[in-house]
């Protein structure tokens, strides 16, 4: 009798970096981690300057003081402009990333999908055809044995 052997953990390792999921999510992060320099320096080079035009140029002056005085390192500051700048930064990846990759992905799948659905249908409307030209066949058969047995 043989026995069989567990695979060994560099094996097992293996496998599980070859998976489909795992690379995807490799590629992911490193178009993300790529993606990412981009938003910042559309931030810094557009939205700040714009932001910029009403005030300060840098999002990250922005604060407001919870304390009497806010002088320095002084007293306590809530710098809000530092989460808009964030805020922006995550709303302009969303909407590129949106726009740019899942809209376009899904309108391509819904069209693959319906593409895949005209095909099945067409294949069903032949089967069925095929399947009525056998039907007349076999009357028309039937109606030969039919005419031959009358004659004699």
């Amino acid at each position: 009798m043989s026995e069989k052997k567990d695979p060994s953990v560099l094996e097992g390792f293996k496998a599980f970096l070859m998976r489909g999921n795992v690379v995807d999510l490799a590629v992911a992060v490193v178009i993300g981690a790529a993606f990412t320099n981009i938003v910042n320096a559309m931030v810094k080079g557009i939205i700040n300057p714009v932001v910029g035009a009403i005030g300060t140029k840098n999002l990250d002056h922005y604060s407001s003081c919870l304390s009497s005085s806010c002088e320095g390192e002084q007293g306590i500051q809530i710098l809000w402009g530092s989460v808009l700048g964030a805020a922006l930064s995550f709303v302009i990846t969303a909407a590129v990333v949106y726009f740019l990759m899942v809209l376009p992905m899904s309108k391509y799948l819904a069209r693959q999908e319906a593409r895949r659905k005209a095909k099945e249908g067409t294949q069903e409307v032949l089967e069925v055809t095929e399947l009525e030209v056998l039907k007349e066949i076999r009357d028309a058969l039937i109606a030969q044995r039919g005419s031959r047995h009358d004659r004699q």
